[in-house]
């Protein structure tokens, strides 16, 4: 494969495989030993582990660590109470009670998914939560109802005056998803501003090359900042927090279209299996052994990892070790 994929998800060079199951298991164990019900452990464990084996470790089963931590020290809610505030036949909005973000994003996806099946589009709007992980776990879980999925989220900025431009995107994710047929569906997650933080340390090098770019990054990151964040009740003034939690600072939107009110499915699925066939011949990026429409490199390294099992590195197995030894809940391999 190729050595360069961005700094967060490149693939370990130095590696042990661990069974997708034998690892859901134990970050299953890890929620529940930090205090979550087990249904919300297991849809957690679920959900990290999905993500480990599409290559996207930075928000894969290594955050167990930082979320039980959150939930033992009370940042976050450990036993939140998910609810529909509001509702309409094309809408929901979701509390999160000041738990963590990935269970009231689900619930508002899956209610979004059935209100588009009904009504043609939905959106959803969750709240009062803290992170929501990658924003491609709910534009994925459109793609097996014949829906365009797209997927923000916002968090509490306290924007101060003469902090960098920067600062106005956030954390900025993004995702969006369009369904194939027999090739790997379109499924872009990112963070708009990712290679633009402030622990990069090129990043004014990267303005002053392409400023043009920049400015679209951070733009993206407003779209952000007001759709999932602003939308849901935070704000981007100092020191004012909406909610009780201190973790609870983030809001999202997931948004989901149903493709035949504009187009036969079946035909846009085969149009899109020739244009994701087209695209893998094309010439790839320097760095990079072969091009892929987005998604596709993920998919591929579902295969892989379900079938070998998922690479754990050294600091994802030291993050884990650790964790596992503050909770009392032995990691699935053999320590020393």
């Amino acid at each position: 494969m190729a050595t360069a994929y961005g700094h967060m998800n490149n693939p370990p060079e130095v590696f042990f495989s661990v069974p997708a199951a034998d690892l859901q298991g134990f970050v299953s164990a890890m929620g529940k030993a930090s205090g979550l019900a087990e249904e919300l452990a297991q849809l957690l464990a679920r959900l990290l582990v999905g993500n480990d084996l599409r290559g996207n470790f930075s928000h894969g089963s290594v955050q167990i660590a930082r979320y039980a931590r959150l939930i033992r020290d009370g940042v976050v809610n450990g036993a939140p109470c998910v609810t529909v505030v509001k509702e309409t036949p094309l809408s929901v909005l979701v509390d999160g009670d000041g738990g963590l973000g990935y269970f009231p994003a689900h619930r508002a996806a899956q209610q979004v998914i059935d209100k588009a099946g009904a009504r043609g589009m939905a959106v959803g709007v969750t709240r009062n939560h803290g992170h929501i992980g990658a924003a491609g776990i709910y534009a994925r879980m459109t793609l097996g109802h014949d829906l365009l999925g797209f997927v923000t989220s916002g968090v509490q900025l306290n924007l101060q005056p003469g902090r960098p431009l920067y600062s106005a995107g956030g954390g900025s994710p993004m995702a969006f998803s369009a369904p194939a047929g027999i090739e790997p569906p379109l499924l872009l997650d990112f963070g708009t501003l990712h290679d633009l933080y402030g622990s990069d340390p090129h990043r004014d090098e990267i303005a002053s090359l392409t400023p043009g770019l920049v400015l679209r990054c951070i733009g993206l990151g407003e779209v952000c900042q007001t759709w999932g964040g602003l939308l849901s009740g935070l704000s981007g003034a100092p020191r004012q927090r909406p909610w009780t939690f201190a973790g609870a600072n983030q809001g999202a939107m997931i948004v989901a279209m149903r493709i035949d009110l504009i187009d036969d499915p079946v035909r846009f699925k085969a149009q899109m299996d020739e244009y994701v066939r087209r695209v893998q011949q094309l010439k790839p990026l320097p760095g990079f052994d072969r091009a892929y429409a987005a998604g596709g490199r993920e998919e591929a390294l579902r295969k892989r990892y379900e079938r070998n099992g998922i690479p754990i590195g050294p600091k994802h197995q030291e993050a884990l070790e650790q964790a596992g030894t503050e909770f009392g809940v032995p990691v699935p391999w053999p320590s020393d």
